[in-house]
């Protein structure tokens, strides 16, 4: 380990410790969408309270939700002219079936070839641990930080966040800031660092299409009235062009295109399509025309038909003309696209693409998320590289992640940059059986972040808020 490195002597020396923490915290059965475990997640609410009060950070507190709590503790005697950061985790996992996959009980955690297998090992407690014991050490090792930090550890993620932007609104002046940073991402491999710089937004809806009141004989009606299949079919089948793009009215219009810097570091990743479409188990990669796999899978929106119900299916044939269908489309939105808009444009677009005549509604599920984007030549994304790179020995590459999540909401709604320092790799298993976290990706996300408050401290020079 490079002794130069801030923390280098602290892993040594509390390294038993820590993982006997990192053991105690996962032991607690914190599943977020098993009511029966709601008791089990407030504990560990109030066990990772313990860890925010042991690591020196003040003010540490339950924040109550309609659901689940957050966990909310700063530290801010940095002074006036330092930056402020949000620290941002989740303290709650995902259920743990199908049990019988699992070489170890979920909830006792061991290392096995270097890995600490668990649930939450990875996904979040492994990475929200690192930052905390990354502000311990620190604070044991100067008695300063250089930039004043917050810490807020939600409750609710693996279940969507339902409460979490209130709790944002209801906070936002406790948890005023200059950037957050998000423990909770991933890099492309052991051997290559990477920072992601922004996730995919997400809309979707639930199409109803009636046609008549009953299914009707198809010998006697079949070919006389209207069919909904038909009708879902057709308008599936015109949501994409032949070149793959969506058809809907002004749905690239607000894109933001690549910086040539993502585009670089994209190209320069060791990505192998063919391998790629092997783990992904299908026989060809499709998608917008001219556009990589990667592009099309961080940088592009993209819109996929989720499920289709019309008729009958079940064993043998049913001669009928179905009454009703019902289509399920989901959007992934990039920046700076509005979940709002593309809902507007696409009810607009899907109710003239079908019949007058037919019955038709149209349900959005939900507001959607909207696409998070922090540019990568942004001061904090420099900062956060450097801080990797001296850890790793490398540069880190950039890239994006496809995925939806609630960091969208803390940028938006806390008016800051959203750094991702997560060292999560693709294969660690995140809400299959057997998770894990390497263990010395964890080492080097907890000196990551003993090296990233120097760095952002040097690179931010906040104003007066």
């Amino acid at each position: 380990m490079d002794s130069s490195l801030r923390l280098a002597d602290y892993v040594e020396a509390e390294r038993d410790r820590i993982v006997q923490t990192l053991f105690d915290y996962l032991r607690i059965p914190s599943i977020s969408s098993q009511p029966e475990h709601a008791p089990d997640v407030r504990r560990s609410a109030d066990f990772t309270a313990g860890l925010l009060r042991d690591a020196g950070l003040e003010n540490v507190t339950l924040l109550e939700t309609d659901g689940a709590p957050a966990v909310y503790g700063d530290w801010l005697h940095a002074g006036a002219d330092a930056p402020t950061a949000v620290v941002y985790g989740h303290h709650d996992v995902q259920p743990v079936d199908p049990l019988d996959l699992w070489t170890s009980p979920p909830f006792e955690p061991v290392i096995v070839d270097g890995e600490c297998r668990a649930r939450g090992a990875v996904d979040d407690k492994g990475q929200v641990l690192y930052e905390i014991e990354a502000v311990r050490g620190l604070l044991g090792r100067d008695g300063v930080l250089p930039c004043n930090v917050k810490f807020l550890i939600e409750g609710e993620e693996e279940v969507g966040s339902p409460h979490f932007e209130p709790l944002l609104e209801r906070e936002r002046d406790r948890l005023a800031c200059d950037v957050v940073v998000v423990s909770d991402t991933g890099m492309w491999s052991i051997d290559v660092p990477s920072v992601c710089t922004g996730m995919r937004g997400l809309v979707a809806f639930d199409i109803h299409i009636r046609t008549g009141r009953i299914d009707l004989h198809s010998g006697s009606f079949g070919g006389a009235v209207p069919n909904p299949a038909h009708l879902a079919a057709r308008l599936v089948a015109a949501l994409h062009d032949g070149e793959g793009r969506v058809t809907v009215p002004g749905f690239y219009d607000d894109v933001r295109p690549l910086l040539p810097a993502e585009k670089e570091s994209f190209e320069r990743l060791p990505f192998d399509a063919d391998k790629w479409r092997e783990m992904a188990g299908v026989g060809a990669l499709v998608g917008e025309v001219g556009y990589t796999t990667l592009e099309r899978t961080w940088s592009r929106p993209t819109c996929d038909v989720v499920g289709i119900t019309v008729g009958y299916g079940g064993a043998g044939i049913k001669t009928i003309v179905p009454a009703e269908a019902n289509v399920k489309v989901s959007f992934r939105l990039v920046a700076d696209q509005s979940p709002a808009r593309v809902a507007a444009a696409f009810e607009a677009w899907a109710r003239a693409a079908l019949p007058a005549w037919a019955e038709v509604s149209i349900h959005s599920e939900g507001p959607g998320v909207a696409p998070a984007l922090t540019p990568a030549d942004h001061p904090a994304v420099g900062a956060l590289r450097t801080a990797i790179g001296r850890v790793f020995g490398t540069a880190p590459l950039l890239t994006r992640e496809g995925g939806s999540g609630p960091e969208e909401a803390l940028g938006r709604v806390l008016d800051a940059p959203v750094l991702y320092l997560g060292v999560g790799l693709p294969d660690d298993r995140f809400h299959a059986p057997n998770e894990r976290m390497i263990m010395d990706m964890f080492w080097k996300g907890l000196l990551s972040a003993g090296e990233l408050w120097a760095e952002l401290a040097a690179a931010l020079h906040p104003g007066a808020r």
